[in-house]
């Protein structure tokens, strides 16, 4: 027997233990991941049919979505302009608020500060990054007339502006869904456990989306107080949409909440969101597998969104 052969003998049985250990690792992680619920957050807009269009997002995606949706609804834009913002961040970022991109590129839109976009610091923030997309948007005269891809390139300049197109469809889903359109649903399936959420976080992430009139009783209001409108208890934000006389199934007021009770799911997991509650239904984040169910009545007068932080 050669000397040499002993050593290669000796290594294949390290080896083969050092694989076999990994596999009963990845096997444990998988096992734990099931058992937690630990699995990478999923969110789907749906149509109205069952056998309708659907599209399936991360909850990163979902939660940068529901902000351009409420920065363009916010500042008086049609969900013709929601979409094309949507389809325009769906191309240029995959809805990610990535910090490089094609030379000084940044963020959502990939807005670059050297053509007076903003500082990076701006331009990484999701909301400011709406808002100028939908200012430039907004100076197009008859955008929401114009083919996507036309409106999208009179403020992107890019040099492909046709792929703006291939995303025309789950943008449109998902603007149906985030401007709070009956003909589209939102729903996230979240991580269970987690630290306690933090109310005045989400009420202040709700007045840089929406304003500060988002809250009843102003900045202070959504439930901060025992005594003002619409008070909750605590760990709780409620969110009045006064009944008009359009508020019926499908009229301005129930548009308007769900609206903000899809940006609530939207926003679940980031903010630690447990339930979200609007119009007859219920979304619970322990059963978020399950999506929007029925429960929950609207108070007397009122459409309320009613969002309840996990503790």
């Amino acid at each position: 027997m050669s000397e040499t052969a002993s050593p290669v003998r000796r290594g294949r049985p390290i080896r083969v233990a050092a694989a076999f250990v990994v596999l009963l690792a990845v096997i444990g992680y998988v096992i734990v991941q099931y058992e937690t619920g630990g699995g990478a957050p999923r969110c789907t807009v749906r149509g109205a049919e069952a056998d309708g269009p659907s599209y399936e997002l991360t909850a990163e995606q979902a939660a940068n979505a529901a902000t351009i949706s409420a920065v363009g609804t916010t500042r008086g834009m049609p969900e013709r302009a929601v979409t094309i913002a949507l389809a325009t961040a769906l191309q240029e970022s995959a809805l990610r608020n990535i910090e490089h991109g094609d030379r000084d590129s940044l963020g959502l839109f990939q807005q670059r500060p050297s053509q007076g976009w903003g500082t990076p610091a701006q331009i990484l923030d999701p909301v400011y990054a709406s808002r100028k997309f939908y200012e430039h948007l907004d100076e197009v005269p008859g955008y929401s007339r114009l083919p996507l891809t036309v409106a999208a390139q009179r403020v992107q300049r890019s040099g492909f502006p046709q792929a703006y197109a291939k995303h025309e469809p789950d943008a449109t889903l998902l603007a149906a869904a985030l401007t709070g359109r009956a003909s589209a649903t939102l729903t996230c399936a979240v991580r269970g456990g987690g630290d306690a959420g933090d109310p005045a976080k989400v009420r202040t992430e709700l007045v840089r989306v929406f304003g500060p009139d988002v809250l009843p009783g102003g900045v202070q209001g959504g439930g901060a107080k025992s005594g003002s409108a619409g008070a909750a208890a605590a760990g709780e934000v409620t969110l009045p949409v006064p009944a008009t006389s359009g508020s019926a199934s499908g009229g301005p007021a129930s548009r308007r909440g769900w609206e903000l009770a899809h940006w609530a799911v939207a926003r679940a997991d980031g903010l630690r969101i447990a339930e979200v509650s609007y119009g007859g239904r219920v979304w619970h984040a322990d059963e978020s597998d399950e999506g929007w169910q029925k429960g929950g009545a609207p108070e007397r007068g009122t459409d309320t969104v009613r969002i309840r932080i996990a503790q």
